[in-house]
C-alpha cells in the first residue's frame, strides 16, 4: 500500500511557536508534550532498538503533526491514515520529504560515528560540534531554554527535551552510551554572582541530576565544564563534595584544570573549569590523562581583528551620544570609589573580555569601528549615533569568540542571541580536552 503521507512536505516552519487555543508551544518545556523533542530523536536515532520500544508514542507524534499542519493551512485533516501507513514513514524517515529540514541542517551527525555522547544543559550545542567534530554521535539531548532549543533545532535538526529535573525528561535518555557532557549551570558558582552554591535551590542542585544520570547509566566517561569560581567557591568544599560526588558515583576523576580559551585558538579572555572522569572498572590510568597544552601564546595568539565583521555592521549596533556618556559617568562613579567597574573599549589588536551574560558583558567589550558612514539611527535611541565608531560587538562576532563555524544558524533577535553564546562553552578547547580524553578511552 502507497504510504499516504509520503508527499507531505513538512518543514520546521509549518508548527508555531505557540497554539494560542490549546496554549501547546513548539519550544520551551511542554514543546507538544514533548512530541517534537520525541519525535526528531527518533529520526536522528531510527536504527536504536530502544526507540522503537516507543512505536506508539511515535505514531502519536507523527499523526499530531500532520494534523496541526493541516489545521494551521487551513485544510481538512485526514484521519484515515492507519498506525501502520505512519510507522510506515517513521522507519525509513529519510525517504520522505515529510522529515527533510531534520536533516538538511548546517551540523548533522556523522554517518559512521566513532562514539556516542549526551549532551546535558546543552544550551546550543557547543559541545555538540565539539564531539561531531571527533566522529562522535549524540544520542540524547537536553535543555530548558525555549529560544535555545529553537537556536539547536535550526543547526543539529533536533529538539532537545526539556526540564532534566523530571523523570519523564530522564526516561528518553538510551540506557547506553559513551560519554556524558554537560556545562551544568554556573551561576551559583560565579564570582559574579551570589555564589552561594548548592544553598542555591534552583540551579545548584542541578549537579545532582548528572550524578543520578551517571550512577543509572554508567558511560564510560564524563566532561562537565563550569566557571572558575566553582573551584574556590566555600573554600573549596563546594568542589570537594561534587568530587566524592562523582567518586561514589563509580568514576575515578582527573583533578580538575582551569583552561583558558584564548590559549586554544580563539581572542577571548574566557576561563572555565573542566572536571573529567572515567569509569572505575575501565581500569584506566588516570596519571595518563593530560590536558592539552596552550595553542596560541604571544604573538601567535589570535586578535580580535580576526573574527571582527568584514562589512560594517549595522548602525544599530553603535552606540548612542547618550547612552555612551551615561556609560562614562557610570565608570567615571566607580573609578572615584576605587572599583574598576565600568565599560571597556577593546584593542582589535588583542583579546576581548570574556563575553557573558547580561549588559556587563557587552558594555566591557565596546570596540571602535570608524567604517560606519551613515549615521542614521534605525532603532529609536536618545540623543544620535556617536561619531566616535564605538559600537557593541554583534552576534556574530561573539559566535566566533565561542569558536561557532560561521555556516551556525543564528535565528534568534540579538538580545537572545547574546544569551546564548554568552551561556556556551569555547568550542576549541573543549574539543581538545576530550581528545585527549577519548583517546585514552581508545574511541579515536
Amino acid at each position: 500500500m502507497a504510504v499516504k503521507t509520503a508527499k507531505q512536505d513538512l518543514t520546521l516552519k509549518a508548527f508555531p511557536e505557540e497554539i494560542t487555543e490549546d496554549g501547546v508551544k513548539i519550544y520551551g518545556e511542554t514543546s507538544y508534550e514533548n512530541q517534537m523533542a520525541v519525535l526528531s530523536h527518533y529520526l536522528h536515532n531510527a536504527g536504536n532498538e530502544e526507540t522503537k520500544e516507543r512505536k506508539e508514542e511515535i505514531i502519536l507524534a507523527i499523526r499530531s503533526f500532520l494534523q496541526r499542519k493541516k489545521a494551521r493551512e487551513k485544510k481538512s485533516v485526514d484521519d484515515d491514515l492507519t498506525d501502520d501507513e505512519v510507522w510506515a514513514v517513521a522507519e525509513r524517515p529519510a525517504e520522505y520529504s515529510l522529515f527533510r529540514e531534520f536533516f538538511q541542517v548546517p551540523f548533522p551527525a556523522p554517518e559512521k560515528p566513532k562514539f556516542t555522547f549526551i549532551d546535558l544543559f546543552a544550551g546550543i550545542g557547543g559541545f555538540r560540534i565539539a564531539l561531531q567534530n571527533l566522529g562522535g554521535k549524540c544520542v540524547y539531548s537536553s535543555e530548558f531554554d525555549a529560544k535555545a532549543q529553537e537556536t539547536y533545532l535550526a543547526n543539529y535538526g533536533e529538539m532537545p527535551f526539556g526540564d532534566i529535573t523530571k523523570p519523564s525528561t530522564k526516561s528518553y535518555i538510551p540506557q547506553e552510551f559513551d560519554i556524558l557532557c554537560g556545562g551544568f549551570p554556573c551561576q551559583a558558582f560565579s564570582l559574579a554572582g551570589r555564589r552561594l552554591g548548592f544553598k542555591d535551590e534552583t540551579r545548584g542542585t542541578l549537579f545532582f541530576e548528572i550524578e543520578e544520570i551517571l550512577r543509572r547509566h554508567q558511560p564510560k566517561a564524563f566532561f562537565l565544564e563550569n566557571v572558575k569560581g566553582l573551584a574556590i567557591h566555600d573554600k573549596g568544599r563546594t568542589l570537594e563534595t561534587i568530587l566524592t560526588h562523582l567518586d561514589n558515583a563509580g568514576y575515578d576523576v582527573v583533578p580538575p584544570r582551569i583552561l583558558n580559551a584564548m590559549d586554544f585558538g580563539v581572542p577571548q579572555h574566557r576561563e572555565r573549569i573542566y572536571i573529567i572522569g572515567f569509569r572505575k572498572d575501565l581500569g584506566i590510568d588516570i596519571t595518563k590523562f593530560q590536558y592539552p597544552e596552550p595553542q596560541s601564546v604571544g604573538k601567535l595568539r589570535p586578535k580580535f581583528s580576526d573574527v571582527m565583521e568584514k562589512d560594517v555592521p549595522s548602525v544599530k549596533y553603535y552606540l548612542s551620544t547618550v547612552y555612551l556618556d551615561t556609560l562614562k559617568r557610570h565608570r567615571a562613579r566607580h573609578e572615584a570609589a576605587g572599583h574598576g567597574f565600568g565599560y571597556e573599549i577593546i584593542d582589535t589588536d588583542g583579546v576581548a573580555n570574556a563575553i557573558v551574560v547580561g549588559g556587563m558583558g557587552r558594555e566591557r567589550n565596546l570596540i571602535i569601528d570608524p567604517r560606519l558612514k551613515d549615521f542614521t539611527p534605525i532603532t529609536r535611541i536618545k540623543g544620535e549615533v556617536n561619531r566616535e565608531g564605538i559600537r557593541r560587538m554583534t552576534p556574530r562576532e561573539w559566535a566566533r569568540l565561542q569558536g561557532f563555524p560561521d555556516s551556525f544558524k543564528i535565528v534568534v533577535a540579538d538580545a537572545s542571541a547574546y544569551k546564548q553564546f554568552g551561556n556556551s562553552v569555547a568550542i576549541p578547547a573543549i574539543q581538545m580536552t576530550v581528545k585527549n580524553e577519548l583517546e585514552l578511552l581508545g574511541l579515536i
